[in-house]
């Protein structure tokens, strides 16, 4: 399938359609039994709160180090093309730009690079809309 702005969402199955539901269903079934169950209930509350922390972890630290190593690559990418394009730094380009839209230029063609970095800049466009108006959207399948 090509990649556009429409599908070019990743999702990774394992974590998202199999271990974070299986995640959020221990949780709730562990204080809905706490609440429900009489001589059990400190132990169903300490799975609940146990699955919880496990869910919050999985979540919150698989995101932390991935799109910390990848919003790294991607401004050093920004910073490569930019130099290829136009033969000097992007320092100061760069400051006027913030990170959203630095990742989004990245899915623009050279030609439209060069255009939306101008707009991005002059008219402040946001990410969301450099994005919609890239015409022949270039797929980054090997993101996090």
């Amino acid at each position: 399938m090509k990649q556009n702005y429409k599908n070019y969402k990743k999702y990774y199955i394992p974590h998202h359609f199999i271990f974070l539901p299986l995640m959020t269903g221990l949780t709730i079934v562990g204080f809905r039994e706490a609440f429900a169950a009489d001589a059990e209930k400190p132990l169903w509350l300490l799975f609940g709160i146990l699955s919880f922390c496990i869910l919050y972890l999985a979540i919150m630290l698989r995101q932390h180090y991935a799109l910390g190593n990848q919003d790294r690559i991607v401004r050093l990418e920004f910073r490569l093309r930019y130099f290829e394009l136009y033969g000097k730094s992007s320092g100061n380009i760069e400051k006027q730009l913030t990170f959203g839209q630095v990742a989004a230029l990245r899915f623009a063609n050279d030609t439209e690079f060069r255009k939306l970095l101008e707009k991005a800049i002059s008219e402040n466009l946001d990410a969301e809309k450099i994005k919609q108006q890239i015409t022949d959207w270039q797929p980054d399948d090997m993101r996090v």
